[in-house]
């Protein structure tokens, strides 16, 4: 039984949630196979083997930058293309880091190797010495695989090297940049992931069914705690959250400038305004949007953040108070990831709000719950809500006793965090005019 519920989580997520969330190459083997013969012996780019690029780095002096890239995945095609055909702004950059392409995350170091695992481009800035200088993961580029803008991506390229100019001095504004203690050394030793991935591509066979993905780190690392029937820790259902969690928008082709405020945010409350430059953030330099997020991700559940801003030419000093609970405001409906905490917490169910004037239509009064079931899962685990009774265009008004307004981010996150696997929660569901109530398992 543990192998099979590993292999769901691993092939049908890995297949069925790119579909949902994005699109792939029509030949997943052949695009893997096709970039290996175009990358392997390219000049600029090691290619899967980020342990190489350290031993160069280290040999060179060079700051190193290694991205990761889901191949099959078409998000970030775009800026992907870009940043290998080494458009003219970019090429004496790059020219000064060891560069690494690394396709696949069955041998990552863990340790080192912590970022957004849901995006399929990502970019992680490193000193020879294994220190993070930062982060660049776009969700911009995600959103459309036809973006190839390197704006955001240069500026992060000319702030990791402005930070590696100034290391080791600058060590100590760095420390919070580094990944957090876990216990596994790489993806294939994490319990969900051991049976069926080994360290190396099967290049021999196919090759696609022998990756293991990166949105598969964070779902093996909530497994780990799911099938130990402990809790799953608030910050790994709500991963590297955006700054619009706590009430502000970032330009995406900036560093860290504001474009837009959330009227009675904890943003607006601090002071910060449309058109601040963030210089720092909790003490961290920051070279890109993801950088933010990781402050984010790192931030206690309940607290405040120490915010430098340049305004009007000027550093001025705010306090981003952190509400108990913040991270629940975080949205994650789009995330790959998100699809197998549905299968543990909604039984295959996705879930959206109701708008305020359909509300009105059923009877529903503000602020109550009203969340329709969009559709429900038919296989596996995902399946679970279809076999409990649940339909496609039911409207969840009562789950587990909570009656108040959840979005489906909020509601997953409430009852991974207070139900076990093996426990059932009772909801009551509005189908056309008539109520009727539902028990949900939890898994």
């Amino acid at each position: 039984m543990k192998f099979f519920f590993s292999f769901s989580l691993g092939f049908l997520v890995t297949t069925f949630a790119f579909c949902c969330f994005g699109e792939t190459v029509a030949d997943r083997e052949g695009a893997v196979r096709n970039d290996r013969t175009a990358m392997e012996n390219d000049k600029r780019w090691i290619y899967n083997d980020f342990q190489k690029g350290f031993a160069e780095a280290k040999r060179t002096g060079k700051p190193l930058l290694v991205v990761l890239r889901c191949v099959p995945c078409l998000a970030c095609s775009g800026i992907d293309t870009a940043v290998l055909l080494q458009e003219t702004e970019l090429t004496p950059l790059l020219d000064q880091f060891i560069c690494v392409r690394v396709i696949n995350a069955n041998a990552l170091d863990l340790a080192r190797f912590q970022f957004d695992y849901d995006l399929s481009f990502s970019t992680l800035f490193f000193n020879a010495d294994g220190t993070v200088y930062g982060r660049y993961g776009s969700w911009t580029h995600q959103k459309n695989s036809q973006d190839k803008t390197t704006a955001s991506y240069r500026l992060a390229l000319e702030g990791a090297l402005a930070i590696h100019k100034g290391y080791p001095a600058n060590r100590d504004s760095l420390a919070l940049k580094q990944g957090t203690p876990i216990p596994f050394k790489t993806p294939v030793e994490m319990p969900s992931l051991m049976e069926k991935y080994t360290y190396d591509l099967n290049w021999s066979g196919k090759v696609v069914q022998s990756c293991v993905h990166c949105h598969q780190i964070g779902e093996a690392f909530r497994l780990s705690y799911r099938d130990k029937k402990q809790k799953i820790p608030t910050e790994l259902i709500y991963p590297m959250p955006p700054p619009e969690t706590i009430g502000f928008t970032l330009a995406p082709d900036r560093i860290a400038e504001v474009t837009a405020i959330e009227p009675g945010s904890s943003a607006e409350k601090a002071g910060l305004k449309k058109g601040d430059n963030f210089v720092s953030l909790a003490g961290q330099p920051l070279l890109s949007i993801a950088d933010v997020s990781w402050v984010l991700h790192r931030s206690p559940e309940e607290g405040s953040l120490e915010a430098i801003i340049l305004r009007s030419g000027k550093e001025k000093k705010l306090n981003l108070a952190l509400a108990k609970g913040w991270r629940r405001d975080s949205d994650i409906s789009k995330r790959v990831g998100t699809w197998s905490m549905r299968g543990m917490a909604a039984g295959g169910m996705v879930l959206e709000n109701l708008s305020a004037a359909e509300k009105k239509s059923r009877g529903i009064a503000d602020p109550f719950m009203a969340l329709r079931v969009k559709s429900v899962g038919q296989y596996g685990i995902h399946a679970a809500a279809k076999n409990a009774g649940f339909q496609k265009e039911d409207v969840i008004i009562k789950i587990d006793g909570m009656t108040n307004e959840h979005t489906e981010g909020r509601l997953l996150g409430d009852l991974l965090q207070d139900h076990l696997k093996g426990e059932k929660v009772k909801a009551t569901v509005l189908r056309g005019e008539v109520k009727v109530e539902l028990e949900l398992p939890m898994q």
